[in-house]
């Protein structure tokens, strides 16, 4: 079960129509020649618990994350702050959470742990098994006093019956439904269309978590990954997210309450929100948000390291149906002689998704970008390493719905050591998973090529 918008949308003639009636179709920003366009600082904005950097320090501290004499990584970065408006962010540590089991056990941890407030927002928050489970911790937490602040998106969670959000509001949390699917809640401002997707979890101002996981039962059992055994009954989805502790925090806890705001709710209780954060790491970081109808930041920082990349573009995404700019700068970097890898489900909760993402297969490979596919499990992660460095973990899907009309966020790390954890995960993934090559593929049923043809007729609503 998936409640992507995308698929409900095409699903149900009514609101398509509905959809098509009120929406007018965006465009995403010309980008073909993003570097040359920008107009970067000397150096990247560097903040630290001290204050920010000068330009020296900075571009000190950014070399010495860097060992390989092809990459600029100071360049990139000022490059990158001038695309996204973000600043790098320095003295944190990140943890990589990989499937549902270990996000869920760390987020469930560190609401235990809670003292003072716990922000939560979320796509879907699930009424059953793990996302009850969920509930009642956060519901005991709200007994314990601590304040507690969910945002849920109504069409993400439209199968959640409202007994079950009725039960957390009469017991204390706070609650925000996200451009509510009824428009006589909010009727000035009412956006069908527009969806947040973003995943984001602050305890007390010191810890966050971001990646792809929603609040549902889908998450309760593991995946093939890193499993010795290799038993295929009762799988769980494949996805992942991270831990952020230290001076970045403040960011997530900053994006959590801009949305809260945006949707002119009811103030937030009074409570110690951006308590004084130490270093916690040596990891920099840039987090990255975007809205619909914003600056494309997430968008932008893609393409932009895709067009920058020297050695290496690894790719795990589960909804792929990006525009013609993506996969120029993707082919480009194939055709530059780059190790261009893409890991895409071979299962999936979403048909017509993975169909309209299936009929760019051709091109890719036809450039030298070579196709894996994750057997067994629903692939839902959204991750990239490139050049071994510049890592990111979020909740944008590379598709046009993430980049036109959802909010969401990005973490980015420019780092080698993270970036050896990230391929190290990606290698992984690439133990089970089937490669897709150029002959298989030519000779695919034409069944399926028309249905690829179907699914690309949509790819602007998916």
């Amino acid at each position: 079960m998936r409640n992507r918008f995308g698929i409900q949308l095409f699903t149900t003639i009514p609101l398509v129509a509905l959809c098509l009636a009120l929406s007018s179709c965006a465009s995403l920003p010309d980008v073909h020649y993003l570097k040359t366009s920008l107009a970067p600082q000397d150096s990247a904005t560097l903040q630290t618990t001290q204050g920010t950097l000068s330009k020296q320090k900075t571009e000190s501290l950014l070399a010495q994350r860097l060992r390989s004499a092809k990459v600029d990584l100071p360049e990139l970065a000022a490059l990158e702050e001038a695309a996204t408006g973000s600043p790098l962010i320095a003295g944190n540590k990140l943890t990589l959470l990989n499937d549902g089991p270990q996000t869920i056990s760390a987020m469930m941890a560190a609401i235990k742990n809670a003292k003072d407030h716990i922000n939560l927002e979320t796509y879907i928050f699930g009424d059953q098994g793990l996302g009850e489970e969920f509930a009642d911790l956060l519901i005991q937490k709200q007994r314990e006093g601590v304040q507690v602040n969910v945002i849920y998106d109504s069409i993400g969670s439209i199968n959640t019956k409202p007994e079950f959000f009725q039960r957390l509001r009469d017991n204390g949390i706070n609650l925000l439904e996200y451009n509510p699917v009824n428009p006589f809640k909010r009727m000035i401002s009412w956006r069908l269309n527009n969806r947040d997707h973003r995943k984001i979890l602050v305890v007390d101002g010191l810890i966050a978590f971001t990646g792809g996981i929603n609040i549902t039962d889908d998450y309760s059992s593991s995946s093939l990954f890193r499993s010795r055994s290799r038993n295929r009954s009762n799988l769980g989805w494949r996805d992942t997210h991270i831990q952020v502790e230290g001076p970045a925090v403040a960011s997530f806890q900053w994006l959590f309450m801009q949305t809260w705001v945006s949707q002119k709710s009811d103030d937030l209780a009074a409570r110690k929100y951006f308590p004084q954060l130490k270093p916690m790491g040596d990891k920099i970081v840039r987090v990255i948000a975007s809205t619909p109808d914003g600056d494309y930041e997430i968008y932008k920082a893609y393409i932009l390291a895709m067009q920058e990349a020297k050695v290496s573009i690894h790719i795990t995404n589960s909804y792929f149906v990006p525009d013609a700019q993506m996969i120029d700068a993707l082919t480009k970097a194939a055709q530059r002689g780059l190790d261009v890898k893409i890991i895409f489900p071979g299962v999936s909760d979403a048909s017509l998704v993975m169909h309209a993402g299936r009929s760019f297969y051709s091109q890719l490979m036809a450039s030298g970008v070579r196709i894996f596919e994750l057997q067994a499990s629903v692939l839902h992660a959204k991750t990239a390493v490139i050049d071994g460095y510049w890592s990111t973990v979020g909740s944008t899907n590379l598709d046009m719905r993430s980049f036109l009309h959802n909010s969401e966020i990005n973490l980015i790390a420019l780092d080698q050591g993270f970036g050896s954890i990230m391929e190290n995960a990606f290698n992984e993934d690439l133990k089970n998973s089937i490669e897709v090559t150029r002959e298989k593929w030519e000779q695919r049923p034409f069944s399926d090529q028309l249905r690829e043809w179907i699914a690309r007729r949509f790819e602007y609503w998916l």
